[in-house]
């Protein structure tokens, strides 16, 4: 992807995040225009697929154990041939970088994970990439599909048919296990205030843990 094809593939993402115009359908996702699918949330359980992935440089990483962590982290599920709500997606994942600013790659951490290994490797992920990605912690992944079918189940963003699978970004604790979906078309000022949300019961939790040894005899 040279800068001009990704220059162009950003401003077509602001586009369509601003207007919201088309639903998650057909393969390139280059059918009929309809309604952009309604925005919703719902809290989830996750379960991290022990399985060995690869990231946008080629690195095999298993993404419980050297992404997810302890972290905070905000996951989204793309492909990179689609030309409509995945770059949507991802330019909304790229707002959340830019407002967070350094806590990402810090505290935070943004996943990517391809939902077509078949077609998505780490190259073309990479290039992918160049267009969205400001600055260090988010990462892009792909991998044998076995193991993109497993971390796609357990996250609970499977489908059988690639043109069917949701626009999804998922927000949670990977300390505490509190995890949330969010469908459609999601504000990002609605998955900041989750992260800060998460962020402040951290900081509650420790001040409590605190407390609660000083008083004891």
């Amino acid at each position: 992807m040279n800068r001009n094809h990704a220059a162009g593939l950003l401003a077509l993402s602001l586009a369509l995040t601003s207007h919201l115009a088309f639903a998650h359908a057909g393969h390139d996702h280059g059918g009929k225009p309809e309604p952009a699918p309604v925005a919703r949330q719902e809290k989830a359980s996750v379960r991290f697929a022990d399985v060995s992935l690869l990231d946008q440089n080629g690195m095999p990483v298993r993404l419980e154990k050297d992404l997810v962590g302890e972290h905070l982290v905000v996951m989204g599920f793309i492909y990179t041939s689609c030309t409509t709500v995945c770059p949507v997606v991802s330019s909304i994942m790229s707002k959340v970088q830019q407002q967070l600013g350094g806590r990402v790659g810090e505290e935070i951490r943004l996943v990517s994970i391809s939902v077509d290994p078949q077609r998505d490797d780490s190259s073309r992920l990479l290039s992918y990439a160049k267009a969205f990605q400001h600055g260090p912690g988010w990462s892009w992944l792909t991998g044998s599909p076995y193991a993109i079918s497993e971390t796609l189940k357990g996250l609970g963003s499977f489908s059988a048919d690639l043109t069917q699978h949701p626009p999804l970004i998922l927000v949670g604790d990977g300390r505490t296990g509190h995890w949330t979906r969010y469908y459609g078309f999601t504000d990002p000022n609605v998955l900041i205030a989750e992260i800060n949300r998460l962020g402040a019961r951290r900081v509650h939790a420790k001040s409590t843990a605190i407390a609660g040894q000083e008083v004891q005899p």
